[in-house]
């Protein structure tokens, strides 16, 4: 059984800004805590059919492949070559403007976990919360890498710098 896990912010920032940092899609390593270096392995940069290879700080990996994509809103990403005891997994990542000067960024991911129910429940009861907890720092970091140009390194800057961008 598959499980969905969801996390959407809103933020001090025009979609079109946000929308430069998310079109390039080997940039993930300047706003996401957790990835260390997110190179393209198939030549191709954005758009439909874009693949990086994302290599966590702990040494893992796993690979992410565009497999829908809507220019200026967002894409959905096919993952594999994980570790993770997972069967499959799909995420997406999307910006919607709200006025000229806001938008709110998204990012959800669909999973089947391995081992059946035993699985399932792992992933019910741990990875769905530790995943939405993943998806409010990576969106906080591409909000603050959007405003400030600065990666975000292994830790996401104070909360009063991130205040000022992120609305509640």
């Amino acid at each position: 059984m598959s499980h969905h896990t969801e996390k959407a912010i809103k933020v001090n920032i025009p979609a079109a800004k946000i929308w430069q940092v998310l079109g390039d899609f080997s940039s993930v390593e300047k706003f996401a805590t957790t990835i260390k270096s997110s190179p393209i392995v198939n030549g191709i940069h954005s758009g439909m059919g874009a693949k990086r290879l994302c290599t966590f700080n702990d040494g893992s990996s796993l690979v992410e492949e565009i497999i829908d994509f809507q220019e200026g809103q967002g894409y959905k990403m096919e993952l594999s070559e994980f570790s993770l005891p997972l069967k499959s997994m799909h995420a997406e990542m999307r910006v919607k403007e709200i006025d000229a000067n806001s938008s709110e960024i998204y990012m959800s991911a669909d999973f089947v976990v391995k081992a059946g129910p035993l699985g399932w429940l792992l992933g019910y009861l741990i990875m769905r919360p530790v995943m939405k907890g993943v998806f409010k720092k990576l969106l906080s970091g591409l909000a603050y890498h959007c405003v400030t140009g600065k990666s975000v390194g292994e830790k996401l800057p104070a909360n009063q710098e991130l205040a000022k961008i992120i609305i509640s």
